[in-house]
């Protein structure tokens, strides 16, 4: 346990890495604004962690480090810092986040079994590419992020949605870098609805290189905001139309599909997307001509791998129907899989010389270390439990209250 011994101000969560790779979950452009960290840690001990992820939420800075057997984690607060009860509270806050986010009440490696008794392609990538799980986003982040990803690549796209958050959310906390540098980074939320819809944005998003994409962004946030207001209560932690947004996970998959058409920028794959990385839809299957590619070179459908072919909404429903035969209920999450395996960038993902080497995360806005910073990472959280070796996902329980607030951000 020397690794877990390093993370001063970390709690562990037991966790083997085929349940859930950090360095391939957060990077394969299901989300675009964690931030990836080297760790300048002794060597020798290849079981430490060799990077640190931070995400920034409404109200904390959520860090994670990844050993082989757990996911350590720590929660970060601006300014001025809670008692030891509340600090307690939020810290399960975090875990229960966690939890949801990375839907840990999934059993990866189980339906990795599955997808490879049933597909000799995936068969030979999956030992490879193991612990590429769904993420479960907010549907308003990830709208906004899919909308700028018409057209685009995972680096323009990352570097899209942490300029919405850099130009339209006030900044939260600054931190210092985890390499001993000295070096502080400054972290914003993602903004709400009501911040995209003035009636200025889409200017000012255009001189900030999003093209036409700027226009579907702010009428995008202006449609939910007409619709639904943005008056929130003292208590409430998002506005109307966010909450509204949740309330396509209990529609069916056509319901929910026709209401994202709605938006301004929302084409069929873009609306998959919000589907399947946000609103529970595990069998729908995102379609784009890289995942024809795919397709055609791997799985027997009619097409040419040279030039790009007119996606109709039947060669669509074709492909996705394809899909879903091959790897069942499951098929939008395996298709993950798949599509990160053929990502250029993903090229020496696995192999024992980077295999815990995320691709690089875009420089952020930083600053000198300030006398007034606090070392948030002074008070020893680490929690020493044991790890147990089986591949199963981490069960948890919580009380009503703490699930509602977790659910809300």
């Amino acid at each position: 346990m020397t690794s877990l011994a390093m993370a001063a101000g970390f709690h562990a969560l037991p966790l083997p890495i085929i349940q859930l790779s950090l360095s391939a979950v957060l990077k394969c452009g299901q989300s675009f604004r964690w931030s990836a960290y080297p760790l300048n840690l002794p060597a020798g001990d290849a079981s430490s962690p060799t990077h640190e992820y931070r995400f920034c939420l409404r109200d904390r800075v959520v860090c994670l480090r990844q050993t082989a057997t757990h996911i350590l984690y720590r929660t970060v607060l601006p300014d001025p810092q809670p008692g030891a009860d509340q600090q307690e509270l939020l810290e399960a806050e975090t875990l229960l986040w966690l939890k949801d986010y990375f839907q840990l009440n999934v059993d990866l490696a189980l339906l990795y079994g599955e997808w490879g008794s049933r597909d000799k392609v995936f068969l030979g990538i999956q030992d490879r590419f193991s612990g590429i799980r769904m993420l479960r986003q907010d549907p308003w982040e990830n709208l906004i992020s899919f909308i700028c990803s018409s057209n685009n690549n995972i680096s323009r796209i990352t570097k899209m949605v942490q300029s919405l958050s850099k130009e339209y959310s006030p900044p939260l906390l600054s931190l210092p870098v985890p390499d001993g540098s000295g070096v502080e980074e400054t972290y914003h939320p993602f903004p709400p609805p009501s911040a995209l819809a003035h009636p200025d944005v889409s200017a000012r998003l255009r001189s900030l290189g999003f093209g036409y994409r700027a226009d579907f962004i702010h009428r995008t946030a202006k449609m939910l905001v007409d619709t639904h207001g943005d008056s929130m209560h003292s208590r409430e932690s998002s506005e109307p139309s966010e909450r509204w947004l949740m309330t396509l996970r209990h529609m069916s998959t056509e319901d929910a599909r026709a209401e994202l058409l709605k938006f301004v920028g929302v084409g069929r794959k873009v609306a998959d997307c919000v589907l399947l990385m946000s609103l529970d839809k595990t069998d729908v299957v995102p379609v784009d001509t890289h995942v024809h590619q795919i397709a055609i070179k791997y799985y027997g459908m009619k097409g040419s791998t040279k030039g790009k072919t007119n996606m109709t909404p039947k060669l669509y429903d074709e492909l996705c129907t394809k899909f879903v035969k091959v790897w069942g209920d499951y098929a939008g999450w395996a298709h993950s899989v798949l599509f990160t395996s053929d990502l250029k960038s993903f090229a020496s993902h696995g192999l024992p010389q980077t295999m815990s080497t995320p691709p690089a995360s875009p420089v952020k806005n930083r600053k000198k270390r300030s006398r007034e910073m606090t070392d948030l990472a002074s008070t020893n959280l680490l929690s020493t439990s044991s790890s147990s070796e089986s591949a199963t996902a981490t069960g948890f329980a919580c009380s009503p209250n703490l699930a509602k607030r977790v659910k809300k951000r």
